[in-house]
């Protein structure tokens, strides 16, 4: 299948987001699923700052999403969150 509306760009989203925001360019959705650490504080910036319609986080620490939600929650509110357990032995 060939999609025309979805565009996949390799890099660093704390690198590649600012620029198209510089470009005047602006995301729907926004999808991260950044390192144990969480998301950079670079790219929270940017993007409480484009606003997407829709921010999905896939998280693999509790502790960190939290401390993003509580820095995302100026500009989004939190309609769900599905808990997974990758490992249930």
């Amino acid at each position: 299948h060939r999609f025309t509306n979805t565009k996949y760009v390799p890099g660093k989203a704390e690198e590649v987001l600012p620029k198209w925001v510089k470009k005047g360019w602006k995301p729907d959705v926004v999808v991260v699923d950044p390192p144990r650490t969480g998301l950079d504080s670079q790219l929270i910036q940017t993007i409480l700052q484009v606003q997407p319609a829709k921010l999905i986080y896939v998280s693999c620490n509790p502790s960190t999403l939290a401390k993003d939600i509580q820095s995302l929650s100026t500009k989004f509110n939190v309609n769900y969150i599905q808990p997974v357990d990758m490992f249930p032995q």
